[in-house]
Parts: structure tokens; sequence; C-alpha cells
């Protein structure tokens, strides 16, 4: 299908330019660059040209094996840093709060933040002690239960791009089978997908829990998770699926907040 959208430019260029980037934005795989063009109605000559400079730059990323172009660290680090300003944090917050009125456990939103989330809300409940998830704070996402529900719910192309090897997995504290490699990951992202919400025990700071479940597009593309963490001991595994559950409904909320509908 062609776009017959456009508008005349004086930086074609830099309208062609933004133009992949939004195309790739609105999809929820990689593109080969023939459907780029044919989509875009441009030169594949100048198609190539313009994913070379971004891929140069880190706003897309070119996967080899399947001939295919995608967004790269660069545009998710953009997105990133839109999510970090007010809009984000003013919808989620008074949602966020009446979560810990409910439950009385702390909670907070993070975003993802190269192979990191970051953390830009958080409301801690009443007689709860304090978290390492202060705003601003930064975590590898594969040890968070925030940044799990949002790998969980990228295509997992995406997925191994941002963890490529060994050196990309680190750890905080000592628990029982770690995540450190790419295919425990990717073994433990679906389970993730399968129950429609992610877990942490013991691996962020030991002695506590998290649940999470990713607020999502209406494409059903990730822009930040929420999650609510506890001491292990005062929630038992049984009570983790019905807390899970109200994560999830918040989740879905903010989406709805965010995009006017739920994402799909």
């Amino acid at each position: 299908m062609t776009d017959t959208s456009r508008t005349p430019s004086k930086v074609p260029a830099a309208d062609n330019t933004l133009r992949i980037l939004k195309l790739l934005s609105s999809k929820r795989g990689p593109l080969a660059a023939s459907t780029i063009a044919t989509t875009l109605d441009l030169p594949r000559s100048s198609v190539y040209h313009l994913l070379g400079v971004m891929e140069a730059s880190g706003f897309v990323m070119h996967l080899h094996e399947e001939q295919r172009y995608g967004l790269g660290i660069a545009a998710f680090e953009l997105s990133s840093a839109y999510s970090r300003q007010e809009p984000l944090s003013r919808l989620g917050r008074p949602l966020l709060e009446a979560l810990v009125d409910r439950i009385g456990e702390s909670a907070h939103l993070a975003v993802l933040h190269g192979r990191d989330v970051l953390y830009i809300v958080e409301e801690r409940a009443k007689h709860r002690p304090s978290l390492v998830t202060d705003v601003g704070v930064r975590l590898p996402s594969h040890l968070t239960a925030s940044g799990r529900a949002i790998l969980a719910a990228l295509p997992k192309s995406q997925v191994r791009a941002l963890y490529p090897n060994a050196a990309a997995f680190s750890s905080r504290t000592e628990v029982p089978d770690p995540i450190g490699k790419y295919s425990t990951l990717s073994a433990h992202l679906d389970q993730v997908r399968q129950r429609g919400y992610s877990t942490e025990n013991g691996e962020v700071t030991e002695g506590f829990g998290s649940v999470a479940a990713a607020v999502t597009d209406h494409l059903g593309w990730p822009v930040a998770a929420v999650a609510v963490t506890f001491l292990e001991a005062k929630v038992p595994a049984s009570e983790w699926p019905a807390l899970a559950r109200r994560v999830t409904k918040v989740a879905g909320e903010l989406s709805v907040r965010i995009y006017g509908r739920p994402g799909s």
C-alpha cells in the first residue's frame, strides 16, 4: 500500500528518514527494505542509503538472517526519554496511588532504557521498607519483574539484539538458577507470555519479590511496566496470582489512559 499522506518537504532526506522510523514503529515486527520502499513509495536505493545511516546511528538494526530492519537501541532510548517526561508519570501516579491504597504494598512504574529499566514513579506503602527502585534508578531489565514484563512483550528478535552474548547479563544476588544466558531468558519470557505477568524472587534485593505487567500501546508494543514489590515472607506464593491480576488491571487502565483504548 502506498503512503499518500505526504506533504512537500524542503529537506526530503530528513522527511523520508522520519517516515521510515514512523513506519517501523507502527509494525509489530521488522520489515524488509523492499517492503519499506513499496509502502512509502520511495526508490529502493534511497531506502537502503537511509537505513544504512540510521543503522550506524543505532536507530535501526539490520537482522541479517531475516534480511529485515527493525528499530534499534537509539529508537528505544528516544521512546524511553519521552516516557520519562511528565505525561506518563502524571497519568500513572494516580493509578499507582490507588493500587497501593488497596493492597498495602509498594508499587512503581518503569520504562525500558537500553538493557535497563528506569523507574519513573514509586509509591511506597505505609509501614513498608524502602526499596532500591527509587525514581531515577536503573536496574538490569532481565533481573526485574518490570523489565521481564516489557521484554516479554517485545518481538523475540528485539530481545535477542538486546542480549547478544553472555556479557550482556549481570546479577545482584545469589539465587538458584539465575538468568545468565539468552536461552534461559528466552524460556523465562515464554512463561511470562503464557501467564500474562512476570515475577521476580529475590534477584534484585534478597527477601523481596515482585510481580509486574506491561503497559502497551494500541499495537501491543510495551511502553512501560507496572510492578508491585513486597516482602516474600509477608505474601505467600499462593497469593501472587491474585496480586498479579490487580497489577495487570492497572497496567490495562494506564494503557487506556495513554492511548484511549487497550493494547491489542
